[in-house]
């Protein structure tokens, strides 16, 4: 039986990942979304089991020590992970999976997985990002600057450890984009 693909979509906050992850569910219907595993507090409309595993910081803890995660970080005082055993599961039985995931994260899921296909998304600038961030009105000023300092770090570490880059300036195009990474690495296989 042929292994499942593993695509990984990262991008710094208020990039547009999960709207762009959303519309490719639309079409590509054989790719499975691995939920990951969250300390943040939930936002509006998000539900356990879909959106993330909600956790306790402590109960994130304990399932770090079992070696429950493929890869785990904490980012802007929260932890965010992929739980290990629904992606492996998936790829062995011939599924292709796609991980959401932060930069660090998805350097650690290359090694272990070298087949991945690892695809950041950019924004257009800095500062349509910043505009996005405040519209979105989650966060206070003080961490939408923080999330501008880490996006300025991540879109420098991108160049080394990611296999494609998408720039989210028009929806539908960078979508589309990602078929066409997602439909070549099926073919190269």
């Amino acid at each position: 039986m042929k292994k499942g693909i593993l695509i990984v979509v990262s991008a710094p906050a208020g990039c547009g990942k999960d709207t762009i992850v959303e519309k490719l569910f639309e079409t590509e219907r054989e790719i499975r979304y691995s939920v990951s595993a969250t300390t943040r507090e939930v936002r509006g409309g998000e539900a356990e089991g879909t959106d993330y595993f909600f956790k306790t910081r402590e109960e994130f803890e304990e399932m770090i020590e079992r070696g429950e995660f493929l890869e785990y970080t904490e980012y802007c005082g929260n932890y965010y992970g992929t739980p290990k055993s629904a992606v492996t599961e998936a790829l062995e039985s011939g599924h292709d999976i796609l991980l959401k995931i932060e930069v660090h994260g998805a350097e650690n899921i290359k090694k272990m997985f070298p087949n991945s296909v690892l695809i950041f998304i950019r924004p257009p600038s800095l500062d349509e990002l910043r505009r996005r961030l405040i519209k979105r009105g989650t966060e206070d000023l003080e961490t939408i600057e923080r999330r501008i300092e880490i996006a300025c770090k991540e879109m420098t570490m991108q160049c080394d450890h990611y296999d494609h880059y998408v720039i989210n300036d028009d929806l539908e195009q960078a979508v589309n984009e990602i078929k066409d990474i997602i439909n070549k690495k099926r073919e190269s296989l």
